[in-house]
């Protein structure tokens, strides 16, 4: 219910929209302006030409990109309610194969960029304290806003684990201070310099890209796009807060950050030529604005406001994880749900890895100017990886027209703030894009190594579960063999010929043959839906032979034991199976017997090289096995781990196992010397 009122908007549903849909963006202010500043040189080359033209730069950056683009395109390309890079492409997918390398990069890119998010972010707002006279440590000693940094976000990666239910529901509050504030001193500042007013105009936005005044020429825009670099974040959260709780509250947000902005830029005029601040470098336009009497509050607040943008952050990593272990891109990994909130997730392997990546950036930059450097380079790779899986969702529904019109408007837009951004490279751009690829390749071996194995594999490999039934049935029957379970379970890929691995029917009629009053061949489909969950059941015109598909959304637990036992009790009921008498339980009388569950691993046994495989699907295949070994176990991904599961594992042989080489020879006969 919570959720259905959510996607019709609500007022309730509106005030926890600002405090999960805006994080990111909404604490841009505290950096953008900083970093305008830092391309200019000292406070008195911005002039009223250069600070009119980077607010107006802002303004329509946050109009084109975060307004258009996403509030009134993307959010329409809901995947039953969903958003993000992933959820786009599972729309789009089938219309052609190479989109894959589209979402892969996008979604490795916005993982890669998310890690300097709470570093900037916080730090950020940390410095703020560097100009209260009464902190003048904070500038005398550069390790003290590392350190405290690191301390904010340690506790605040600590926590995780615990969810953040309670924590969340005073973001929605917090954040609605934090814009009505921010504007409201933006205002303030407006009216000490109205002329900051023309940077409504877009001739403004153009004139400074090629002003002399403007010593970056057309690579201030990466300073700019800084302002838009929680859009992504925007589409990513809809399915959390629904998009008519985002097409209501954007207005507002919008407006505030334009006041904050252009409060920035009046107080940019107002100083500029003033012989105290004429020659000041490295300050911060939003903290200076504020009223000397209310700047420790500010910063308290800000520093609130970048938390909550991290929180925001971390459990959007936590979402865009799980979807790519669901769509295969990814190897499994350990998902908790710490509080009843379905969409509350955690993982422990991304919460730390993303913590050491995170304070390794704080240390190693430690300022904020240094973190801006190379922040949004490679959300810029998110952007127009979207732009282009939008274009496609845009031609599915009809419109070819407006389909290009996007793709060449947004895509020649994107790639333009791609080139200027790529001057962050050198500033500390490389390690996001060093981090992009490593993610990227990840996937990249994960998905396309699987596909390979599966191509060896499937020559010789795949029979049928018909021509086993009646051994099948038989060994159910045979007394003479002890019983190994009353329910024998298998996660197999059963195709649709009702034809297995091998190495499954192998496993139980083979070697000591595996007796079960019923045997399980279950199938795990991933679908388009974020949280479909369904079945289906063949008996095979039998009592104790039973394939069943599973039909889970790439957002549904994979936990089967829960589905399988609901599956059992109603084929029970159906008579379709016999019920599971027990002479022994505290429950008394229990229908429903034990389970024995089997999952298979493969590993590579490569017999001095097959010369038929080409080197690059060894290596996907070595790096996908190799991913495998290091990641959860199928038994702790499927729920198991309290269960009774048998983990066998099987060769993946790259070459037949008959040598041509291998000659026979007769026999020699020995002949005995009497002595």
């Amino acid at each position: 219910m919570r959720k259905e009122r959510l996607e019709k908007g609500s007022w309730l549903g509106m005030l926890i929209t600002l405090g999960v849909v805006y994080g990111d963006i909404g604490t841009s202010p505290l950096y953008v302006m900083n970093a305008l500043i830092n391309d200019a040189g000292p406070l008195k080359n911005a002039t009223p030409d250069y600070v009119i033209g980077s607010v107006s730069l802002i303004f329509w950056t946050l109009m084109l990109i975060t307004t258009v683009k996403y509030v009134l395109v993307a959010l329409r390309a809901d995947n039953h309610h969903e958003g993000g890079i992933f959820a786009l492409y599972a729309l789009v997918r089938h219309r052609a194969k190479w989109l894959i390398f589209v979402a892969l990069i996008g979604g490795a890119a916005l993982l890669a960029d998310g890690t300097l998010t709470p570093a900037v972010t916080v730090t950020s707002a940390v410095e703020g304290l560097k100009g209260l006279p009464d902190l003048r440590a904070f500038s005398q000693y550069s390790w003290l806003v590392p350190l405290s940094v690191t301390l904010i976000l340690v506790i605040l990666f600590t926590i995780q684990v615990l969810g953040t239910a309670v924590v969340g529901r005073s973001f929605g509050p917090m954040m609605l201070l934090w814009f009505t504030i921010i504007g409201g001193v933006g205002m303030l500042n407006i009216s000490q310099a109205p002329a900051i007013l023309r940077a409504f105009s877009p001739v403004y936005a153009i004139q400074v890209l090629f002003s002399p005044t403007n010593k970056m020429g057309i690579f201030i825009l990466g300073s700019v796009f800084l302002a838009t670099t929680g859009a992504e974040a925007l589409y990513s959260d809809m399915g959390h807060v629904g998009k008519a709780n985002i097409d209501a509250t954007w207005p507002f947000v919008y407006a505030m950050l334009i006041l904050n902005y252009l409060g920035q830029g009046a107080w940019m005029l107002t100083h500029s030529q003033v012989p105290a601040w004429r020659n000041v470098t490295n300050i911060n336009p939003f903290y200076e604005m504020i009223p000397s009497g209310g700047r420790v509050a500010m910063i308290v607040l800000a520093t609130i406001a970048a938390i909550i943008a991290s929180q925001a952050l971390i459990t959007g990593s936590y979402t865009l994880v799980d979807e790519a272990v669901g769509l295969k891109f990814l190897p499994r990994m350990i998902i908790k749900h710490p509080s009843n909130v379905r969409s509350q997730i955690y993982i422990g392997a991304i919460n730390w890895l993303l913590c050491l990546v995170t304070l390794s950036i704080v240390w190693l930059f430690q300022t904020s100017a240094h973190m801006e450097a190379a922040y949004g380079l490679a959300i810029t790779l998110t952007m127009l990886m979207t732009t282009i899986l939008l274009s496609q969702w845009v031609q599915m529904k009809g419109h070819r027209f407006w389909s290009l019109a996007l793709l060449v408007g947004f895509g020649l837009l994107e790639t333009l703030f791609l080139v200027a951004s790529l001057t962050k490279f050198i500033h500390g751009g490389y390690l996001t894009l060093g981090l992009t690829l490593m993610i990227f390749l990840i996937m990249v071996v994960w998905f396309f190594g699987n596909r390979r194995r599966l191509r060896y594999n499937q020559a010789d490999e795949q029979i049928s579960l018909l021509d086993y039934r009646s051994q099948l049935i038989q060994l159910s029957q045979d007394d003479n063999q002890p019983l190994f379970a009353t329910n024998l379970v298998y996660l197999a890929k059963v195709d649709q010929l009702h034809r297995v691995k091998r190495s499954i029917l192998y496993s139980i009629l083979d070697k000591r043959p595996k007796r079960a009053k019923v045997y399980w061949f279950i199938t795990i489909n991933e679908t388009n839906r974020p949280y479909d969950c369904s079945y289906s059941v063949d008996m095979l015109g039998t009592r104790n032979v039973v394939e069943v598909r599973l039909n889970l959304g790439f957002r549904k637990s994979q936990h089967i034991n829960r589905y399988l036992r609901a599956i059992v009790t109603s084929l029970i009921a159906d008579h379709s199976i016999d019920p599971q008498y027990s002479s022994y339980g505290i429950t008394q009388p229990r229908q429903v017997g034990d389970f024995k569950f089997v999952v298979q691993n493969q590993q590579i046994m490569d017999l001095a090289g097959n010369p038929t495989m080409h080197q690059f699907d060894r290596f996907l295949i070595g790096g996908r096995i190799f991913l495998q070994n290091i990641t959860p176990s199928p038994a702790i991904w499927y729920g198991l781990e309290f269960s009774d599961v048998l983990e066998e594992t099987i060769p993946l042989f790259t070459k037949p196992m008959t040598d041509p080489a291998l000659v026979h020879l007769a026999k020699r006969q020995t002949t005995r010397h009497q002595v």
